[in-house]
Parts: C-alpha cells; sequence; structure tokens
C-alpha cells in the first residue's frame, strides 16, 4: 500500500505562551502543499525501514515513521512485519513538516492496510505522541492550530487561484534555538479571521514571530523574501522556523531567485 505525504506552510506564526511543561503556546494556520514524500508498506518476514532520496540525519528508529509503526503495533498487535519504504523530497529542517508528514500518514497507512478502524481523532491522538503538529496531517486540510499545535480547527482557505513558490536553502535552523530567541506576546492578528481578510492585504497583517529574530542571524533569507516581493508576490513569508521561504503569486506567475547559498525550490503553478 501507497501514500504520499505532502508537507505545509504557516500562514502567521505567532509565540503566545512559554508553558510550564516547556513547550510553547503558538497560533497559526496550517495549509497543505503539494510537495510530497512517498511511502510504501508490503508484507515482510521482519519489520525493516528503507530509506532513499534525500538523506535524513539520526537514526532510523528514531524516525518518525518508525515510531508510528511501533506505537500503533505496541496498542495492536494483530499488524503485521512490514518493509517499510520511505523515499524523501521534503526538504529536512526546512520548516515544512516534512517528518511530521511521514509519522501522520504512516499511521493512516496502517489505519486503512490493518483495517483497524480508528477515526480520525483517534489517529490524532496517536499523532500527537509523535510530535505537536502531526495531528494536522491528520486531516490535511486548512487548520488553525492553537496549543502546541494540536489544537485544530478547520478554516476556509483556498490557494489553489494562486501559484506558490517555495525557495528552500541548504541550510538548517534550529527550531530549539529559534524558540530561545522569541519573547511571546499576544497575537497580533486573530488568524481564525484570515478568511475574511483579503489576500491582498496579507502582508503587513499576518507575520511570522520567527522571522525577525532568525533573519537577523541570516539575513539571506531576509533577502530571498525581499526577491519574491520585489517579483510581485502577494504574499511571502517563512514557514515555521525556517528556512524556508515563500511566495504567493497570481496564477502563472514566480521570480526567478538569486542567493549565496545553495537552494532548491518548489512551484506549484
Amino acid at each position: 500500500m501507497l501514500s504520499f505525504p505532502n508537507c505545509k506552510i504557516n500562514l502567521g506564526l505567532y509565540i503566545t505562551n512559554k508553558r510550564p511543561d516547556g513547550y510553547h503556546d503558538i497560533e497559526t494556520v496550517f495549509c497543505p502543499v503539494p510537495v510530497k514524500d512517498a511511502l510504501e508498506i508490503v508484507p515482510a518476514s521482519t519489520a525493516k525501514i528503507h530509506m532513499s532520496g534525500k538523506a535524513v540525519a539520526g537514526n532510523e528508529q528514531d524516525n518518525l515513521v518508525w515510531r508510528a509503526y511501533e506505537l500503533l503495533k505496541q496498542q495492536y498487535p494483530q499488524i503485521p512485519a512490514l518493509d517499510i519504504y520511505l523515499h524523501k523530497a521534503i526538504p529536512m529542517g526546512a520548516g515544512m513538516g516534512g517528518g511530521s508528514a511521514d509519522g501522520a500518514f504512516m499511521l493512516q497507512l496502517l489505519n486503512d492496510y490493518c483495517k483497524l478502524g480508528l477515526t480520525n481523532a483517534q489517529l490524532a491522538e496517536y499523532a500527537l505522541q509523535l510530535g505537536s503538529d502531526c495531528p494536522f496531517f491528520i486531516y490535511n486540510t486548512p487548520q488553525f492550530a492553537q496549543g502546541r499545535g494540536e489544537q485544530l480547527q478547520p478554516v476556509n482557505i483556498d490557494l489553489s487561484p494562486y501559484s506558490i513558490q517555495l525557495i528552500c536553502p541548504q541550510m538548517h535552523i534550529s527550531t530549539a534555538k529559534a524558540f530561545s530567541m522569541i519573547t511571546p506576546k499576544a497575537a497580533s492578528f486573530d488568524l481564525r479571521k484570515l478568511p475574511e481578510l483579503p489576500i491582498s492585504e496579507w502582508r503587513g497583517t499576518i507575520t511570522n514571530d520567527f522571522e525577525a529574530p532568525i533573519f537577523e542571524q541570516n539575513p539571506v533569507l531576509a533577502d530571498i523574501k525581499r526577491q519574491l516581493y520585489d517579483a510581485g508576490a502577494i504574499y511571502a513569508a517563512m514557514s515555521g522556523s525556517g528556512s524556508t521561504i515563500f511566495g504567493i503569486f497570481e496564477k502563472g506567475k514566480s521570480a526567478e531567485i538569486k542567493a549565496e547559498v545553495a537552494f532548491e525550490e518548489h512551484y506549484i503553478p
């Protein structure tokens, strides 16, 4: 059985509180974007994960796909041994949620393959054990997120009339370090009202709290955002804690980006 985990971008991102448990409360809108990995499971005599495509840091046993398999296997012993094939195309450490998507899609694959009968709400509870933004990928539609990112509320946003350009510099931004540079404060805009705000007014209204400190340390990212706007982007921002910068354009338009760092580019026409 085969699936294609997709990534996300953040439309606005506010860090509103440092919690006693060490996590931060956020407010953001997660929006799915069709840049995809490939994930396949097939019967096997011994469970094993096979990786291909982009290099993935860390031990394979710590991969969220493998952790998702072990998590459900503990609860549902009828899940058989499987060969798990993960082909990575979504850049790692780029603020696009690729690893979280892989973990969430693995839960869904196992649910379907083994006919476990789990609801989306139940899958989202398991997904939260893998990571804060994993539950979003269970629903995989635009969602207003609060708390750690697990409190979700659908929002009616449709970016299909536009083209999206993603610039993914080959530089890793530490999420932990990014949070350490933030002073939490109240959100400057209620993102639940984003569908009521014309996209032409997003610039200067919705922001990503991570941009200011990260752009100060990595001015090349600020320059990429400037180039997107100079080329006519209706809205441009950093996704998550970076390093991906995305631009939303009128249909068929894009920017020709020049940067001092190597980057890859994805374009959704």
